[in-house]
């Protein structure tokens, strides 16, 4: 006897379609309308009792808006074979994009930009990040792979320098917190749950002063040898990746969110290139 598509031993296809849609708060008539099947049948896939066809699974994950990886997961589950493919950064196939970050990186300096994977993970970084990072206490922190959130949140990493800390904290914890029910992933959800757990400034401590960009965003107050640096951050992702390390990749740009901070900025990129 042959059998057309692998066992697999996870769980099926239709729980973990089931669990994306619940997932995303979607009732199994609004999921069946969007994708233009019926409801009776997408009843009949998460329950076992009908096999998706692998255009089935794609169509259902895009008005999911899975993750790549876990379309992958998808795909296996239901016997087909991955359709996104992954390579490391370092791969031949990843030159251009990898040249494309570079060349974002390197042309936001003198202000400090780095380009972090799914788990938060420093991929790379333009030398305006180093000075910033002068005075970490624990050596640990800073060995690679580094994770920048537990890099800026850790008692014997960036804390100590966080002026705001309290709000800084609250706002990168919040951002984890979605990342967590968007994805599913259990490592980001680990790296909630330790961080939540580090200390935290009392109530009332920790909290910047009036500040120009206090009314539209959270901006890092971090002090640096060069003075006080207000920075308000952007996140860029590429728009179209079909390839699942690429889907994953950030790259945080910081800016000035005075004059004051973008002459130390200045002033500490003339400091490093001599």
């Amino acid at each position: 006897m042959s059998l057309s598509r692998p066992l697999s031993s996870g769980p099926s296809i239709g729980a973990l379609l089931r669990g994306w849609r619940q997932r995303r708060r979607r009732s199994q008539l609004d999921l069946a309308l969007d994708a233009e099947i019926s409801q009776r049948h997408l009843s009949f896939v998460e329950s076992g009792r009908a096999a998706p066809s692998r255009e089935m699974v794609l169509r259902l994950a895009e008005q999911l808006e899975v993750p790549l990886r876990e379309r992958n997961a998808l795909l296996l589950a239901a016997g087909f074979a991955p359709a996104f493919a992954e390579r490391p950064l370092d791969h031949p196939a990843m030159a251009a994009a990898r040249e494309a970050v570079e060349r974002i990186l390197q042309a936001h300096a003198p202000q400090p930009a780095l380009a972090v994977d799914r788990h938060w993970h420093l991929v790379a970084a333009n030398a305006a990040v180093a000075p910033l990072l002068e005075g970490v206490a624990e050596a640990a922190l800073l060995a690679p792979p580094v994770n920048v959130l537990r890099l800026s949140l850790h008692p014997r990493g960036l804390a100590p320098r966080i002026a705001n800390l309290a709000e800084w904290r609250a706002h990168l914890l919040e951002r984890l917190r979605r990342q967590v029910a968007a994805s599913a992933d259990p490592a980001l959800a680990a790296l909630l749950a330790e961080l939540a757990a580090l200390e935290a400034p009392e109530a009332g401590v920790g909290v910047a002063g009036e500040h120009p960009a206090a009314g539209l965003a959270v901006p890092l107050e971090l002090e640096s040898r060069a003075g006080r640096l207000s920075l308000l951050s952007t996140t860029t992702v590429f728009g179209t990746p079909v390839e699942v390390t690429l889907s994953e990749l950030a790259i945080e740009a910081f800016y000035p969110a005075d004059a004051a901070t973008a002459g130390r900025l200045r002033r500490l990129s003339a400091e490093a290139r001599t």
